[in-house]
């Protein structure tokens, strides 16, 4: 391992927050709002069973209407950025008419043919109504919202974000750009399984790869181990390129083996504490100790593979570009992608000194992404754009807040 890797490390915070997760506690709500209405507001509504052993994962409720001088019920940045949502809107309708939504609602009590018109009457809405009360109003007559049980069965959800890097790579192989992003093997569904692991495939070092499975697939050379790396956790990059050019990458496919984040790791192994473990402590215990990128990073035992996608916007699960602050990442056994949804939880801002603060939002967005490390009726991860603002703002997301799935009344 090169001692003088993070002499050159360009991520700093923009790192997606998934990968330290297991150590980072989240902040507390803001109580804009008065406890007896954020009781009857946004907890799950009072069960008529509530001696049920096993709560379904998504409860019917009527929608949140707003408590008296608290507007963070409102989609307050709906019109500065309609267009993108009416966008996001269209990319959801365009999947659910193929066979592939067709194939994943087949098992769902929701029907595609229900999320479609919700959807559709929400693009009008969103088209005619002049005002986020506007919005509001309407929602509450023709919606019903399904809240998510949340990871304590009382509406708590984990929300963590995730953006395209910005990477400078190269097409070939130097003494500066030694670490690879792999193309998708061609002979993969022949691989025996188990398939091989991360540290069978690249290597301790990472460096490995050209003597095994993975010779000949190289598709892209890093200057930093963590570049790739990170890649693989996101899903997608974009890359300035030494030769002036600029690409991107994205998802290909990925070994049978579940994620296992550093931050997890380092904790397992009492290198750090959980209790107030934060990204920045974990950037530091790596300047310190850039060696233990080739213990830590191999416990990952597995490996995602990429394609060029040509300047493609990032992509998710279901095969649509991702919209910034509009496009979210969820267990699909909550719910069959596409839907629109409402999230609602304390997200960063930089603000107007070019600091991060947290402000209490709510926002429509629309389900359009899977993720290794978002499992459970308990979490969101937020797509937040791309570059360095869109990851500074990922790497320090990590808050309770609650998700909503909006159908219209049947």
């Amino acid at each position: 391992m090169n001692s003088q890797i993070f002499t050159r490390i360009t991520i700093s915070l923009p790192v997606l927050i998934a990968v330290f997760i297991a150590g980072i506690q989240p902040l507390h709500n803001q109580e804009l709002s008065s406890p007896e209405c954020r009781l009857t507001k946004w907890n799950l509504p009072t069960l008529a069973n509530p001696t049920k052993k096993k709560l379904p994962v998504l409860i019917s409720r009527v929608p949140v209407t707003c408590c008296q001088e608290d507007v963070s019920c409102l989609d307050q940045g709906i019109y500065e950025d309609k267009k993108a949502l009416l966008q996001s809107i269209d990319y959801s309708l365009k999947y659910l008419q193929t066979p592939r939504a067709i194939a994943a609602y087949q098992k769902s009590e929701i029907t595609r043919e229900r999320v479609y018109q919700s959807l559709q009457r929400f693009r009008q809405l969103l088209i005619s109504t002049k005002s986020a009360q506007a919005l509001q109003a309407a929602i509450e007559k023709e919606f019903v919202f399904y809240q998510s049980v949340g990871r304590d069965n009382q509406g708590t959800v984990l929300f963590t974000a995730y953006y395209e890097p910005l990477y400078l790579a190269s097409r070939q192989p130097t003494k500066e750009f030694r670490y690879p992003a792999y193309r998708y093997p061609p002979n993969l569904k022949s691989w025996a399984k188990p398939h091989p692991n991360r540290l069978e495939l690249e290597g301790a070092d990472g460096l490995q790869g050209g003597k095994g499975k993975l010779k000949g697939l190289e598709l892209f050379w890093f200057r930093d181990r963590l570049e790739p790396y990170m890649i693989q956790i996101q899903g997608s990059g974009r890359l300035n390129l030494t030769d002036g050019t600029q690409t991107t990458i994205g998802y290909a496919g990925n070994t049978a083996y579940n994620y296992r984040s550093l931050g997890r790791s380092l904790v397992d192994d009492g290198k750090l504490p959980l209790e107030g473990l934060t990204m920045p402590i974990i950037l530091d215990y790596f300047q310190k100790y850039p060696q233990d990128l080739d213990i830590y990073i191999p416990r990952d035992r597995s490996f995602v593979f990429f394609e060029e996608t040509y300047g493609k916007p990032a992509q998710g699960s279901i095969s649509v570009p991702l919209t910034p602050e509009r496009s979210i990442a969820t267990d699909k056994s909550l719910m069959p992608p596409g839907a629109l949804a409402l999230i609602r939880a304390p997200f960063p801002y930089i603000n107007k000194s070019n600091k991060i603060e947290h402000r209490l939002v709510s926002r429509y967005v629309l389900d359009q992404d899977t993720g290794g490390a978002i499992k459970g009726a308990g979490r969101v991860d937020y797509f937040l754009g791309t570059g360095e603002a869109a990851g500074e703002r990922a790497g320090v997301t990590v808050s309770n807040g609650q998700l909503f799935y909006l159908l219209l009344k049947p």
